[in-house]
C-alpha cells in the first residue's frame, strides 16, 4: 500500500551530506568512547552531562564562511592549478620574469571563479527531481527539515518546538502521517496494546507497513499527560550504530527492569501510518540516529581521467624541468663562449655576477616561457565539455518518463566520461529491478504449468488483452489483477483437489493483515510486496483471505466461509528462508503449509516426491530463464499425537531466555520435513572477492546499507576499476555514495536515492542507454579532446625549445605576445569544443546493438599513459617541422621587390600562421561527424585568426599604441608573398602524413574489438541482416539462488499474541458475503 502526503521528505540523504573534518572526528571519537548510552526521561539537566548532539542535520557541502577556503583547497588539489599558482609567484620576481604577471593571474582567477561558481551551483541549486515547483535547495532543505515543528511534552502540556531543538530524553508526540523526528523508544499509542504502524520506505526502500509495539508498562499511560510528564524511566542501551534491525537495552522504572529490543524503537526516516497518535522517548538525535549513521561519508568524487591528468601533469613537470635544465646549461655554455662579445651593448644586470648565475635565472625564465605545456584553459575546457554532455542526458527524450513527467537528470557535471568506463554494476536486486510491483504470473501444480496463453489447438501464443481471464464470477476479486490462462480458473471451478490445496496454502501461509477502510472493501497490509501479490492472486481465484484472530484464520473459499484454527506460525527468517503455518481444518485435520525459497523447500520434500520435484524444478528453471522470481509451496498432514508432542517442545523453546532463536529454529526444522510440493513465481576479504569476480553476477542477500557500501568499497580497493551503484530506496544511499558513480531511480520509494545520486531517472532499463550511449560518447569525446589538446600545446610550446638554439638561450619567445594570449583562448578553443560536444563515430542504434563498442572505455584504451606519450612524440615532431620549415623559408629570403624578409617579426608571423593552419587540419582529420556547428567552429576560427591578425598589424593600432602593438604592417607584407603560402602548405602536409599513416595502419596491424565491430557495422550498412526469429533456450542445469523470492520476517509473533484485533473477525467476513 502506497500512501501519499504532501510533506517534504527527509532530505538528509541529499547528495553530499557533509560535516567538517574536525566535527566528524569529534563525533567519531565521542562515539568510540561511548560504550553505553544512558538517559533519563524528562530530565534535560541529567542528559546534558553526556553532551549528546542536538537534532539538527547538515546536508550541504559548503557554508557561507567555509566556501572559499574549502573550494580553493579542492581546486588546488588539481596539480595544474597549483602549478599556475607557483608560476604566478615566479612571475612576480623581476629577475626571472620573461612574461608579464597578469598573463597568468587573469586566466587563473577566471578558471578558479568559473569552477567555484559551478561547485556552488552544484551544492546550492540542486532541485528536488520531479517536484521542480518546490525549488528545493540543499541549504533550504536543511532549514526546512531542522525547522519542522514537532509536539513535545513540557511540564505537563504539549508544546511546539523545532526539530533542531529536540534533545535526548525528550518525550514527543507524533500523529498520523508524520515523519519520525529522531530515533525514539515507543511509549504508547492510540492503537490497542500500544501498537504503531510505520512506513519505512526512506530507511529500507520498502513501502509495506511494519508494526512496532510499546512495552506494557508504558503503553498503559496512553495519552495521559500527567502520567507521561511524571515518567522518569532510565534507559541504558547501545551506543549509536548503523544497524537498522539491532537495538538492545533496558528500561528501569519504578524499581523494575524491562528488556528493550528493536521492535520498541521508532527510527528517524519512518512515517507514522494508520495510527492517530503515539508518544516516544528520544534515544538518538541528529547525527547519532541510525539513518544518519547509515548515510555514509560523502567523498569528493573525481574521475579516473582526473587522476590520470594529475599523473600526466607530474610527467610534464619533469619533462619541463628537464628541458629548462638543458636550456640553462646551453645558456651557460653560450655565455662563456660567445656572450661576452655582446656585453658592450647588452651588459649584464648588476645582480648577475657570472654565467652560472645567469644560467640559474634563465632556468626559471624558461620555466615561465614553457608554462603553456600545461595550459590553464585545459580544466575550464574539460568542465565545459562535461557540462554540455550533461545537458545531453537531461534532454534525452528516450529517457523521459511520461507517467511522472520526469526526465533523466545529470545531477553532477563531473562524472560523464566515467559512465563510459564502468566495469562493475551494483544494483539493489529486488525493488530496483521490479519497481517493487509484484504480480502473480505463472505456477506449476502437480507437474502442470499454468500462466501461458494457448489457442484453440493447444498451441502456445503470446498474451493479448482478449485472453484476459474474466473474474466477474467472483465479486470479491481485485479488478486490477490480470491473468491470461483460463485453464487454471477451470481447474479451480472443477475443484481439482491439488489445485485446491495449492490456493489454500497461499491463502493461509502468510502474515498478511486485513483492513476494511471502506465498508465492503478489503485492503491487505503485507510485510512484503510478494506476500501481498500472492494473497491478492488467491483472492481472485476464489480463496479470499478475510480476517484473522490470534486463534483463527477466516477464508472465503469459493463463496463459503471456512474458519481454520491457527495452531502455530513458524515465522520467516533470513537463515530459514521459509515460513510455515500449522492449522486445524473444519474437518479436524492438522495441516502444515510451507512456502519459501525453492532450493530450500526442495531439500525438505518427502522421497515420494522425487519425480514430481524434478519436473517442478524444470518448470522453475523455465520461469527463472524468463527473469521471473520464484518460490515453492508445500504441505504436510500431521499426526495429531505427533503434533501434541511437538507443540510442547515449541512452547518450551518459546519461553526460554537463552539461545531462544536457535532453539526455535531447531524445533521448526523438526516438523518442516517430508513435505509435498508445488511451485510458483512472482514477477522476479580478497579470496571472496576473487571468487565473486569469476562470476558474471553475484547476489548478496539481506545486506544492511553499510554492508552494501562495504562491498562496493572492496571492489574499488582491490580491482581498481570504475564501479556504478544503482538503487531506488534510502537503504541504497551508502552504496550510491561509495561507488564511483551513483544512480538513483525515482519510483515507488520516494526521492531519497535520487537526492544522493550523481545521475537519476525513473526506469531501470534507462541504465543501458545511460552507459552505452551517453557514457560511451562522453568517454570517446573526452579522450579525443585530451589527445588533441595535449598535442596542440606540445606543438605550440616546443617551438620555443628549437628557437632557443638560435637566440643564445635567452628565453625570448618566438611568438607575438598577443598570439600567446589568444592561442588557447580564441584561436583553438572553439574547434576542439565542437569536436568534444558533437563528435559521434556511430549513431546510438549501433551503440546499443553492439555493446562491444563500450569495451575500449572499460580498459581505458583511448587515452592513457601510452596515448599521452604518442601525443608528446607527435607534438615534438610537429614543433620541429613548424620551426625549421619556416626557418628555411625565410632564411636569407627576399621579397619580390628585393627587400629582405628574414626578420624576426616576419618569421614569427609565419610560424604562428603555419601553426594555426596545421592545427585546423588536424582537428578536421580527427572529426568523423560533421555538423554545421563543427564547420562554423573549425573554419570560422581559422578565418577569425586572419581577421585578428590583420587588426593587430593594422596602422591604426600600431601607430596609436606602438609599445603594445609592434607588428606594424607585418601581416600585409608577409601574406602577400607566395613562399609564405607554399611554406604553409608544405608544413601542413609534413605534419599530417604521420597521423594519416597511423590511422590507416593501426586498425590493420593492431586492431581492437571495437575496430572489428566498426567494420562489421559498415558491412551491415551495405548488407542489412534479415530479422531472426528468437527460439526458447532450455537451461537444464540451471539452478537458482537459495533465496530467489523476496520476503521479510512477518507479523507471526504479533498475530499469535492476540494484540492486533479491533473488531470481530467473523463479523467482518460475513459482511463480504
Amino acid at each position: 500500500m502506497k500512501y501519499v502526503k504532501a510533506f517534504v521528505s527527509e532530505i538528509s540523504w541529499d547528495c553530499s551530506w557533509y560535516c567538517s573534518a574536525m566535527q566528524e572526528r569529534r563525533n567519531e571519537d565521542r562515539q568510540k568512547e561511548e560504550e553505553e548510552r544512558i538517559l533519563q526521561a524528562n530530565n534535560r539537566r541529567f542528559n546534558s552531562l553526556f553532551e549528546y548532539p542536538d537534532n539538527s542535520i547538515k546536508t550541504s557541502k559548503y557554508g557561507f564562511f567555509n566556501f572559499l577556503p574549502m573550494n580553493l583547497f579542492e581546486q588546488f588539489q588539481r596539480l595544474a592549478n597549483a602549478y599556475f599558482l607557483i608560476l604566478l609567484f615566479l612571475q612576480l620576481v623581476p629577475q626571472i620574469s620573461s612574461l608579464a604577471w597578469y598573463t597568468t593571474v587573469i586566466p587563473l582567477i577566471v578558471v578558479l571563479s568559473i569552477t567555484g561558481v559551478k561547485d556552488a551551483i552544484d551544492d546550492v541549486v540542486k532541485w528536488l527531481p520531479g517536484l521542480p515547483s518546490l525549488d528545493l535547495k540543499r541549504h533550504r532543505s536543511d532549514q526546512q527539515i531542522n525547522n519542522r515543528s514537532v509536539s513535545i511534552l513540557v511540564n505537563g502540556r504539549v508544546e511546539e518546538i523545532k526539530w533542531r531543538n529536540v534533545q535526548v530524553g525528550d518525550i514527543i508526540k507524533l500523529e498520523n502521517n508524520h515523519p519520525v523526528t529522531a530515533d525514539m523508544l515507543l511509549l504508547s499509542s492510540s492503537e490497542p496494546y500500544g501498537l504503531t504502524y510505520i512506513e519505512t520506505a526512506d530507511l529500507d526502500g520498502e513501502t509495506n507497513l511494519k508494526v512496532k509495539q510499546a512495552i506494557s508498562v508504558t503503553s498503559a499511560m496512553e495519552d495521559n499527560l500527567e502520567l507521561l510528564s511524571s515518567f522518569n524511566g532510565e534507559v541504558r542501551c547501545d551506543p549509536p550504530n548503523n544497524k537498522l534491525d539491532k537495538f538492545s537495552g533496558t528500561l528501569s522504572y519504578l524499581g523494575n527492569t524491562y528488556l528493550l529490543n528493536h521492535e520498541r524503537l521508532l527510527l528517524r526516516g519512518c512515517v507514522i501510518r494508520n495510527t492517530d497518535w503515539c508518544y516516544g522517548l528520544v534515544v538518538y538525535t541528529g547525527q547519532d540516529t541510525k539513518l544518519m549513521q547509515n548515510s555514509g561519508r560523502s567523498t569528493f568524487k573525481r574521475t579516473h581521467i582526473d587522476h590520470l591528468m594529475n599523473v600526466l601533469v607530474v610527467w610534464i613537470f619533469m619533462f619541463l624541468g628537464g628541458m629548462c635544465f638543458l636550456l640553462s646549461i646551453g645558456h651557460g655554455i653560450w655565455e662563456n663562449s660567445r656572450g661576452y662579445y655582446f656585453q658592450a651593448f647588452l651588459p649584464w644586470k648588476h645582480y648577475i655576477t657570472s654565467s652560472a648565475t645567469s644560467s640559474a635565472l634563465i632556468f626559471w625564465s624558461y620555466f615561465i616561457v614553457l608554462n603553456t605545456m600545461v595550459p590553464i584553459s585545459l580544466y575550464v575546457s574539460v568542465e565545459i565539455i562535461r557540462l554540455g554532455n550533461s545537458y545531453y542526458i537531461n534532454w534525452d527524450r528516450k529517457m523521459f518518463y511520461a507517467p511522472k513527467n520526469m526526465p533523466a537528470q545529470a545531477r553532477t557535471t563531473t562524472l560523464n566520461e566515467e559512465l563510459g568506463q564502468v566495469q562493475y554494476v551494483f544494483s539493489d536486486k529486488t525493488g530496483t529491478l521490479t519497481e517493487n510491483v509484484m504480480i502473480f504470473n505463472k505456477c506449476s501444480i502437480n507437474g502442470k504449468t499454468y500462466g501461458y496463453s494457448y489457442d484453440d489447438n493447444g498451441e502456445y501464443v503470446p498474451k493479448s488483452p482478449k485472453d484476459k481471464v474474466d473474474f466477474s464470477y467472483n465479486h470479491l476479486a481485485d479488478p486490477k489483477f490480470s491473468f491470461y490462462d483460463k485453464t487454471l480458473v477451470e481447474a479451480v471451478k472443477s475443484e481439482d483437489p491439488l489445485v485446491y490445496l495449492f490456493f489454500l496454502c497461499l491463502s493461509l501461509c502468510h502474515t498478511v493483515m486485513s483492513e476494511e477502510k471502506v465498508e465492503g472493501e478489503l485492503v491487505y497490509q503485507a510485510q512484503s510486496p510478494d506476500e501481498g501479490a500472492l494473497v491478492t492472486a488467491t483472492r481472485n481465484f476464489g480463496f479470499v483471505f478475510c480476517s484473522r484472530t490470534p486463534e483463527t484464520i477466516t477464508v472465503i473459499e469459493m463463496g463459503k466461509i471456512r474458519v481454520y484454527r491457527l495452531l502455530a506460525i513458524l515465522d520467516f527468517s533470513n537463515e530459514r528462508k521459509r515460513m510455515s503455518v500449522i492449522v486445524r481444518t473444519p474437518e479436524d485435520r492438522v495441516m502444515l503449509f510451507c512456502k519459501g525459497a525453492d532450493t530450500i523447500i526442495y531439500e525438505l520434500l518427502h522421497p515420494s516426491c522425487a519425480s514430481l520435484s524434478e519436473v517442478t524444478m524444470d518448470h522453475l528453471d523455465d520461469f527463472a530463464s524468463e527473469g521471473l522470481r520464484t518460490l515453492m509451496v508445500a504441505y504436510r498432514e500431521l499426526d495429531k499425537a505427533y503434533f501434541q508432542t511437538w507443540i510442547k517442545k515449541h512452547g518450551e523453546a518459546w519461553l526460554t531466555l537463552e539461545n531462544r532463536e536457535r532453539k526455535l529454529a531447531l524445533v521448526y526444522e523438526e516438523i518442516e520435513r517430508d513435505l509435498m510440493a508445488y511451485a510458483l513465481e512472482g514477477s522476479l576479504e580478497f579470496e571472496l572477492l576473487r571468487t565473486a569476480c569469476m562470476c558474471k553476477g553475484v547476489v548478496c542477500c539481506r545486506m544492511t546499507p553499510l554492508q552494501k557500501a562495504q562491498v562496493v568499497d572492496l571492489v574499488k580497493r582491490y580491482k581498481k576499476v570504475v564501479t556504478l551503484a544503482i538503487g531506488d530506496g534510502a537503504n541504497d544511499i551508502s552504496m550510491i555514495k561509495a561507488a564511483h558513480i551513483g544512480v538513483g531511480i525515482s519510483n515507488q520509494e520516494g526521492m531519497q536515492a535520487t537526492l544522493s545520486s550523481d545521475f537519476s531517472f525513473c526506469q531501470f532499463h534507462f541504465l543501458q542507454r545511460l552507459l552505452l550511449v551517453h557514457g560511451r560518447l562522453s568517454y570517446n569525446r573526452m579522450c579525443k579532446f585530451l589527445s588533441y589538446f595535449f598535442y596542440k600545446n606540445f606543438a605550440f610550446t616546443l617551438v620555443h625549445f628549437w628557437y632557443a638554439f638560435f637566440n643564445g638561450f635567452s628565453a625570448q619567445t618566438v611568438y607575438d605576445i598577443w598570439f600567446i594570449t589568444f592561442y588557447n583562448l580564441i584561436y583553438t578553443s572553439l574547434p576542439v569544443l565542437g569536436l568534444s560536444l558533437f563528435e559521434k563515430d556511430v549513431n546510438e542504434t549501433w551503440s546499443l546493438c553492439y555493446p562491444e563498442l563500450y569495451e575500449p572505455g572499460q580498459h581505458n584504451l583511448y587515452f592513457n599513459k601510452k596515448e599521452f606519450v604518442k601525443c608528446l612524440l607527435h607534438g615534438i615532431y610537429n614543433s620541429f617541422v613548424l620551426f625549421f620549415v619556416p626557418m628555411g623559408t625565410v632564411f636569407n629570403s627576399e621579397r619580390n621587390d628585393g627587400k629582405d624578409i628574414s626578420d624576426f617579426q616576419s618569421f614569427s608571423l609565419l610560424v604562428q600562421t603555419t601553426l594555426i593552419g596545421v592545427m585546423t587540419m588536424q582537428i578536421a582529420l580527427r572529426t568523423t561527424s560533421w555538423t554545421m556547428i563543427n564547420h562554423t567552429f573549425t573554419w570560422g576560427s581559422l578565418g577569425l585568426y586572419f581577421c585578428i591578425l590583420i587588426l593587430l598589424c593594422s596602422d591604426g593600432l600600431c601607430l596609436r599604441y606602438p609599445s603594445i602593438f609592434n607588428f606594424l604592417g607585418v601581416a600585409r607584407n608577409s601574406l602577400s608573398q607566395p613562399q609564405i603560402w607554399l611554406c604553409l602548405i608544405l608544413s601542413t602536409i609534413l605534419c599530417m602524413i604521420p597521423l594519416i599513416g597511423y590511422n590507416f595502419l593501426r586498425p590493420l596491424l593492431w586492431p581492437i574489438n571495437a575496430d572489428k565491430v566498426l567494420n562489421r557495422i559498415h558491412f551491415c550498412l551495405k548488407h542489412p541482416i534479415p530479422t531472426q526469429v528468437q527460439t526458447k533456450i532450455k537451461h537444464p542445469s540451471l539452478r537458482r539462488s537459495a533465496y530467489a523470492f523476496s520476503h521479510k520476517q512477518g507479523f507471526g509473533a504479533l498475530i499469535t499474541s492476540g494484540k492486533t484485533l479491533k473488531s470481530s473477525a467473523l463479523a467482518k467476513s460475513k459482511r463480504f458475503l
